[in-house]
């Protein structure tokens, strides 16, 4: 097996480079399918929040992690405290969108669902970097501007209230914990009408590539079951169901 490098896929006959593994994912695979397969490898704590879902209901998101931490502020005092970070308008906020690389997702958590995580302007620079989407473990505003553009946004949902004087980023490509989920720099963000769910890079070539050949079953087994075959049959003989 080829090893990884600087968060790259690890090659596999069914694809070379993340481009094609992407392709694959957003043509065959779904949040659901992928979840079965980690069930299946013991990896049962991958599904972030149900509260987070699509801002549209065909967005759909495939690629690898760009963590941010976010943390509460409490002072309307620019000059308060002793760390120099948080007087900062949005603490790294602008320096983790500015870093972010083609097919990368901006995943943000640690603040209190109060207030807006992510909008249009941010949504601009994403696109123009060539990231593939934004999931924030709390809301997004400028919904109109974000459906616009049609960029993959999964979020608790609709919501004004600015991050500004309330949050600050003070971290980002860090490891995240989101509600017992752990997400690491460069795992996988597969998002859908379904939820969002996270591959760790360690296991991806075996879950993508078992998702991959579970997919294609049910194609062949709804197929048998639409010419007359009962479910019973079907799940017998092909264990797919």
């Amino acid at each position: 097996m080829n090893e990884q490098t600087n968060g790259r896929s690890v090659a596999s006959p069914l694809w070379k480079h993340d481009d094609e593994l992407f392709s694959i994912v957003r043509n065959e695979l779904y949040t659901a399918v992928v979840g079965d397969i980690m069930d299946k490898m013991g990896l049962q704590r991958q599904f972030l929040p149900p509260q987070i879902q699509p801002l549209q209901s065909d967005m759909f998101l495939v690629g690898r992690a760009m963590t941010v931490l976010e943390a509460d502020v409490f002072s309307e005092d620019p000059s308060a405290g002793q760390n120099p970070l948080l007087k900062k308008p949005f603490g790294l906020m602008l320096e983790a969108l500015d870093d972010l690389k083609k097919n990368e997702v901006y995943i943000c958590a640690g603040a209190s669902p109060s207030y807006a995580l992510w909008g249009e302007l941010m949504s601009t620079r994403a696109m123009q970097l060539g990231a593939a989407g934004a999931v924030v473990d709390g809301y997004s505003r400028d919904t109109k501007g974000i459906l616009q553009l049609n960029f993959p946004t999964f979020s608790y949902g609709r919501y004004a209230q600015d991050q500004a004087p309330r949050g600050k980023v003070i971290d980002f490509r860090v490891p995240l914990e989101i509600r017992g989920v752990r997400v690491l720099p460069g795992d996988i963000v597969l998002g859908d009408i379904d939820g969002v769910c996270i591959v760790p890079r360690e296991a991806e070539r075996e879950v993508f590539s078992r998702a991959i050949e579970k997919a294609r079953g049910e194609k062949m087994v709804q197929q048998k079951i639409l010419e007359g075959m009962s479910a019973g049959q079907a799940f017998a003989k092909y264990g797919i169901m």
